[in-house]
């Protein structure tokens, strides 16, 4: 099954259509989520975080409808959507985590989450969590030979190792590479679709992959 988690990321930027596509499958709010899947029409059936991005009102009607609300002190060795990350996991176990709300805003926050499938906590799940906004779609692969599909209006293509990483091989991509290795993070950004399908391999590390478009000033 998938869960779906909204967290506190700037609006303009999480796809509230798509939200409302899957309104009868099952949701966590981390923090301000909840009360914005509240004003969509849409009952989580959980809330958790801090919510200290939730005002007095806001919690109270959380509270009114809601009947399950994980509270935690701000100060904590988690982040919200940590924590939301691991009570899907352990109320689910999901075949896929679809995280909206998780980019933009602080860039903290954006490295925090981004980061988020390398931890011990999550490692059985590195690769069904995903990231999702206007503008990106972000999926993570483990070693192996992988095929990237075109996601609509998304012409763009970069591959981000968050490990060391060997071998990493680019095979039709409009860039190719050819059995990369590196010891550091690094971003091979705007790349290109050259068909519906294209694909990639690699040998040891993480690899996140980013099907991504521009985004026309607001």
């Amino acid at each position: 099954m998938r869960v779906n988690l909204l967290v506190g990321g700037p609006l303009t930027l999480v796809p509230k259509e798509t939200i409302l596509e899957r309104q009868a499958e099952a949701w966590i709010a981390v923090d301000h989520g909840a009360t914005v899947l509240l004003k969509w029409g849409i009952t989580p059936a959980v809330a958790i975080g801090d919510f200290d991005s939730t005002n007095q009102a806001e919690f109270a009607r959380l509270k009114d409808h809601l009947t399950d609300i994980e509270t935690f002190p701000p100060a904590k060795n988690f982040t919200d959507t940590q924590l939301g990350v691991k009570l899907a996991i352990d109320n689910y176990q999901p075949d896929c985590i679809d995280i909206f709300g998780g980019t933009g805003g602080r860039l903290d926050h954006l490295l925090a989450n981004l980061f988020l499938p390398l931890q011990a906590a999550y490692h059985d799940y590195v690769e069904k969590i995903h990231f999702i906004d206007r503008g990106n779609l972000v999926d993570y692969y483990l070693p192996g030979q992988h095929a990237v599909h075109q996601a609509p209006g998304m012409d763009y293509l970069a591959f981000v190792t968050l490990t060391p990483v060997k071998g990493l091989t680019l095979l039709d991509e409009k860039y190719p590479l050819k059995n990369w290795s590196s010891s550091i993070p690094f971003s091979w950004s705007s790349n290109r679709f050259t068909a519906p399908i294209n694909h990639f391999s690699f040998e040891e590390g993480v690899v996140a992959v980013i099907r991504c478009r521009d985004i026309p000033a607001q």
